[in-house]
């Protein structure tokens, strides 16, 4: 049974279709990706340090052609996506068990809901761009339409695992816990994350 969710949500231009890294698209729906070739959609995907220089050079050449400036995001906005994080956990009684905001996509470990996965991955980043844009610091802000609304500061889609055992929701709560270090960052305390006190312990709920 499954218990828990570890999620990755890229940001705008982090992971493209046809990235050299591989990916898990069907398609390039985006014509300025186009030109930069089919998608590269296989099992096993590799990190950006175990690119080549010539592949890293056709990446950011493609990051480049999209839209809108491929999305980096800052500490203020990393705050202000965590507040968004914050308000909708607990509006909608989601129990977060780790997360990790990163400037180009974020780790999460989210407990079993009666709403899907997929489902509560679009309003946490709902939530998040509202808190963004209600902080006057959305990435994309000068790229407003004539509506006034910017561009998704999100990719489409996210990655999922699902987490069935107590040991599997533990590692993927030390990997997150973890993961800022791989980029020179500190780890992230969040003080409203959800403990996770083990499957054995009553915890389990629905």
């Amino acid at each position: 049974m499954v218990h828990a969710y570890h999620i990755i949500l890229p940001m705008y231009g982090f992971w493209l279709p046809n990235d050299p890294r591989g990916s898990w698209s069907h398609f390039v729906a985006s014509w300025e990706l186009a030109c930069f070739g089919e998608t590269t959609r296989h099992l096993e995907q590799r990190t950006l340090a175990q690119l080549s220089d010539e592949e890293l050079a056709h990446r950011e050449a493609a990051r480049k052609a999209l839209r809108y400036p491929a999305v980096t995001l800052n500490g203020n906005q990393a705050l202000s996506i965590a507040n968004g994080f914050k308000a909708k956990a607990a509006a909608s009684k989601y129990q977060i068990l780790a997360c990790s905001i990163l400037p180009e996509h974020t780790h999460l470990v989210i407990a079993r809901h009666r709403y899907k996965i997929e489902q509560i991955a679009n309003l946490l980043k709902g939530a998040a761009t509202r808190q963004l844009m209600d902080d006057e610091i959305h990435p994309l802000a000068n790229h407003a339409g004539s509506d006034g609304k910017p561009p998704h500061v999100w990719a489409a889609h996210q990655w999922k695992s699902y987490l069935d055992s107590d040991e599997a929701i533990e590692n993927a709560i030390a990997y997150v816990i973890e993961n800022p270090l791989k980029e020179g960052k500190k780890r992230q305390d969040w003080h409203w994350l959800s403990p996770y006190r083990g499957l054995d312990n009553g915890w389990v709920t629905y």
